[in-house]
């Protein structure tokens, strides 16, 4: 028996998937009221789906409710409201307090049983007494939770240096790990100002096209190797894997561009060898 599932967006991009088992009548784009921990959250529809229910994981997967009406939407704004306000106490504590955090936003659960506040910082954190305080404030249940920069970026949103939309505040699920191999592989320039993005981390965007610059550069002569063609020879500076070239400096010390298809034998161990190119693929 399959049942049907909605996925949820709420503030700061976070998203989860509930069980609508009532087939309460959802669409994309609407808001609907769903069963939270201690309570009840609101969400915005962004996908549906259906699942086998045997396959759900017991007591992790909670349920719809209804979907919401006007006075929602009413509650929901107020709860914005009070969200600022938290935020101002919740600064003027941290402040006091001289926590060595810094606070990036707060979500108040939609019935206003939880109240979590986001912060990060560089080492762990001591705030028990900062939960005490804000508890006693605000008479319901306290959550601080760290994030790291990546996260804050994505709850925050933004514009990356592309002048695009921040890709992990809009459609990205998950981040996963990006190094400095991955710029290496692209040859681009190792500056941190050019490959670091609006989180001060390296972009994600640098895992997007790696692939194909990997494969691709498997039919170059390495960058540093010396290369012959029918009309010249010299030693390979830059390669451009969208156009197929090479910059190849010349014995003559001047820069030219060649294509790959035109090289006839690379320097291997100090011996030209034939290069496996065009001519190579033709003989086959």
């Amino acid at each position: 028996m399959s049942v049907k599932l909605v996925e949820l967006r709420f503030k700061g991009r976070r998203q989860h998937v509930y069980v609508n088992r009532r087939e309460i009548d959802l669409k994309i784009g609407d808001y609907c009221i769903v069963r939270a921990d201690r309570g009840e959250d609101m969400g915005k529809v962004i996908h549906i789906d259906s699942l086998d229910q045997s396959t759900l994981p017991d007591g992790k997967a909670f349920d719809v409710i209804r979907k919401a009406t006007p006075p929602d939407g009413m509650a929901l704004f107020r709860n914005r409201s009070r969200e600022e306000d938290a935020r101002r106490i919740c600064l003027g504590r941290i402040d006091a307090r001289k926590l060595d955090m810094k606070l990036v936003d707060v979500e108040m659960q939609f019935d206003g049983n939880k109240i979590t506040f986001f912060f990060t910082a560089e080492k762990r954190i001591d705030f028990r007494e900062l939960v005490k305080d804000l508890a006693s404030t605000f008479k319901t249940r306290i959550e601080l939770r760290q994030i790291g920069v990546r996260d804050e970026a994505k709850r925050m949103d933004g514009v990356g240096p592309c002048g695009k939309r921040l890709c992990c505040s809009q459609y990205l699920r998950e981040f996963q790990p990006i190094t400095l191999k991955m710029a290496r592989d692209q040859h681009l320039a190792l500056s941190p100002n050019k490959i670091s993005g609006v989180c001060g981390r390296l972009m994600c965007c640098l895992a997007y096209e790696r692939g194909l610059y990997v494969e691709t550069l498997k039919s170059f002569p390495r960058i540093g190797s010396r290369v012959r063609t029918a009309a010249l020879e010299g030693k390979t500076m830059k390669a451009d894997v969208f156009s197929r070239t090479l910059a190849v400096r010349t014995t003559e010390d001047e820069e030219v561009r060649v294509s790959v298809e035109e090289l006839t034998e690379v320097m291997r161990d100090g011996k030209w060898i034939p290069f496996p190119g065009r001519r190579e693929k033709k003989r086959k």
